[in-house]
């Protein structure tokens, strides 16, 4: 489990094909954060909950299967890409974004940037699929970026828009910061929209399909 807010920027090193199709992937890192990351301990890279892997002063590796890849922009990545990097939450820790597990729901792509203030205005579009669990002033992880919903609205059959307001540290310390018009990036919607809607679903269907 996580919260959403980025400790470090990590960077891909090396992307090594695995027999099978799969993926070994290198990501430094600085190595204060580094210090204390044990082998088999969770790190949200980029939205995606990975299991940390032959670790090193200023990297780590992992894993990352054909399911991952189909899923998330993990498969799109290349040596040097930027990536948002978050150690799992632990007991007794403050939450100061919301609970994030790490599981993409989908992707999405930058529509527009603008400037508002001195923070920046971000459109997105995203798969139809995931409307029904994004609202107004919800909560969304984008790349594992713990961010607020400012508005919804609907583009056509296949897709959605939101926006969200991106303030400069935001922009100074996530990868977000870097991306560009069109960019795909890694959605996981919230948890409790996520269970709200299982729990509406199923007093639609009735006792005999819970």
């Amino acid at each position: 489990m996580f919260t959403g807010l980025i400790q470090e920027l990590g960077e891909v090193k090396i992307l090594l094909p695995q027999q099978g199709g799969d993926v070994r992937i290198q990501i430094a890192a600085p190595a204060e954060f580094m210090s204390d990351v044990r082998v088999g301990d969770s790190i949200a890279v980029s939205g995606v909950c990975l299991t940390a892997l032959d670790l090193h002063a200023t990297h780590f590796c992992a894993d990352v299967s054909l399911e991952t890849l189909r899923l998330t922009t993990l498969g799109r990545l290349e040596a040097g890409t930027k990536t948002n990097l978050e150690k799992s939450l632990q007991v007794g820790q403050r939450l100061g974004g919301h609970f994030v597990s790490g599981h993409v729901d989908g992707i999405g792509q930058v529509l527009a940037i603008a400037a508002e203030a001195r923070s920046q205005r971000w459109d997105f579009s995203a798969p139809n699929s995931l409307a029904k669990f994004v609202a107004e002033k919800g909560s969304i992880a984008i790349e594992g970026v713990s961010l607020t919903v400012n508005s919804v609205w609907a583009i056509d059959l296949a897709s959605f828009g939101f926006s969200v307001n991106l303030i400069p540290h935001t922009l100074a310390h996530t990868n977000l910061g870097g991306l560009e018009l069109g960019a795909e990036v890694n959605l996981e919607i919230d948890l409790i929209a996520r269970y709200l809607a299982r729990q509406q679903d199923v007093l639609q269907a009735g006792p005999e399909h819970g």
